[in-house]
């Protein structure tokens, strides 16, 4: 099984370059988007074994990914 990173560009390729220009427009898009990303690299590290937590932190942050992704969709959509 291939584990994939979800990082912005490849799950919103449509909006690349309203990210980039919400990221150095936008303080609140950046540090969301910072979060998301570090996030999302943290649980692409459980899921590979590099490691190792409880199913329920892994639930959690992939929660907390999905909330962040959907914030910044939304702010997409708006821009």
């Amino acid at each position: 099984m291939t584990i994939e990173k979800h990082d912005l560009i490849h799950e919103f390729p449509e909006y690349r370059e309203k990210i980039h220009e919400l990221k150095t427009h936008n303080p609140h898009f950046a540090k969301l988007f910072e979060s998301y990303h570090e996030t999302d690299h943290l649980v692409h590290r459980i899921e590979t074994g590099a490691e190792n937590t409880s199913d329920t932190f892994l639930e959690s942050q992939k929660k907390t990914r999905l909330h962040l992704k959907d914030q910044l969709y939304r702010m997409l959509q708006e821009a």
